[in-house]
């Protein structure tokens, strides 16, 4: 049975960015309904490492990385990877990100990265008050894990370009890391400590008590919205079971959301990736804040009752099964800092959104401002949730939003 809803705003998403969207623009009074087919804050927004990474201001494409680009991709072993089979579809997407990770791309996208990351830490701590999530809050801080000499002083660089950007980050030596983090091997090189990144100890109960709140001004439908088409009256949005009548649609449907923008009159280059997390129950952390052993291209987060391993980056599409091969990659890595590990007591994969330039799509679609766009954030969505959510409601209520959002726009491309 189909069921006919009508509403002023369609937020088409539940994850974080749609659930933060949908509280910002109804604690405004906006009559919001949510669509997704999945309960909402399931998916990326519950499997994530759970840091607010205002510090994660590089875009995947660098320099460096386009060098190592084919050994990245095709050594199944790396944390960059691609699944062959899907390499004929995923060529045009890797030409853009090739192009995006020259010296002057990469640099131009780091800029426009740390714009939107500039109050992220903040904008979440409020965020959490407001949804009852203060005791998920903590604020200790992250490390990257540098294991050798030579790597720990290539970080100098790195770090140094950082700082540029606004970001607060102190290099560390072995000694000072081992009485920061006593649970940790000890390590040739040394870590660089970002003092300012906030962590949720638990992403999927934060972003319930997100959904809970949101469910008590704005309504819920779980179906799959699958077309989106423009009348004299609004906009339909309608799919399985689904008809829902709109004066405003927001796309916040993540890796969804490829379909949906092309019919709101955008082609964006949006691909997939499929994040991988193994978590070992334990009663006491063997850390006390998440850590990036930056070799490997994980995350090891001490969430509430648990030890979490998230991370890795697998180009390979929205339809094909978990890899096995990702998973024990994570779970020997996990082994190599822990070696007492057993196996795991669950193992997750989920999809993120991918742009090549790894800047989100934010702002009106190119068929008219009745369809904004809030999709495509790769890496830090959990972290750009209400500062999205905040951009978005400037849109709708025909204000100049906080920044200069050209560098997001849809129709950069």
């Amino acid at each position: 049975m189909t069921e006919h809803t009508s509403t002023e705003i369609a937020v088409i998403g539940a994850g974080v960015v749609g659930l933060a969207i949908a509280e910002r623009l109804s604690s405004q009074g906006r009559d919001v309904v949510l669509c997704d087919p999945n309960l909402p804050g399931s998916g990326a927004s519950y499997g994530n490492a759970g840091t607010i990474a205002d510090y994660a201001v590089l875009p995947v494409g660098t320099p460096d990385v386009l060098r190592s680009l084919p050994s990245l991709l095709f050594n199944k072993n790396s944390p960059l990877a691609i699944r062959r089979a899907a390499l004929p579809s995923l060529l045009p997407w890797l030409i853009r990100f090739a192009r995006q990770s020259l010296p002057a791309a990469a640099e131009r996208n780091a800029a426009a990265i740390a714009r939107l990351l500039d109050d992220a830490c903040p904008s979440w701590e409020t965020l959490a008050e407001q949804v009852g999530g203060q005791d998920i809050v903590q604020r200790r801080g992250c490390l990257y894990l540098y294991e050798t000499a030579k790597a720990f002083a290539a970080a100098g660089t790195d770090m140094a370009g950082r700082r540029t950007l606004g970001i607060s980050v102190d290099l560390i030596r072995p000694e000072a890391l081992s009485q920061m983090e006593p649970g940790l091997p000890e390590v040739e090189g040394g870590a660089a400590f970002f003092p300012n990144a906030v962590f949720l100890s638990d992403p999927g109960a934060m972003v319930q008590r997100l959904a809970a709140h949101v469910r008590k001004k704005a309504a819920f439908i779980q179906a799959r919205a699958e077309t989106l088409t423009r009348r004299y009256d609004g906009l339909v949005v309608e799919g399985p079971g689904l008809r829902l009548h709109a004066r405003r649609v927001v796309i916040a449907a993540g890796a969804h959301s490829k379909s949906l923008a092309r019919q709101a009159g955008d082609i964006v280059p949006l691909d997939t990736e499929r994040g991988y997390h193994a978590e070992w129950d334990m009663k006491t952390s063997r850390l006390t804040r998440p850590t990036c052993p930056t070799s490997r291209g994980f995350y090891l987060c001490p969430m509430t009752g648990r030890l979490r391993v998230a991370g890795t980056v697998e180009l390979g599409g929205l339809t094909e099964p978990p890899s096995q091969h990702r998973i024990d990659r994570l779970v020997d890595g996990a082994r190599f800092i822990f070696p007492d590990l057993g196996q795991p007591d669950r193992t997750w994969m989920g999809f993120r959104p991918s742009m090549p330039d790894s800047l989100p799509v934010i702002g009106p679609s190119r068929g008219g401002n009745d369809v904004i766009h809030a999709f495509g954030h790769g890496h830090i969505g959990l972290t750009l949730a209400p500062i999205t959510a905040r951009i978005v409601a400037d849109l709708i209520a025909g204000r100049p939003p906080e920044m200069d959002i050209s560098a997001y726009r849809a129709d950069r491309f």
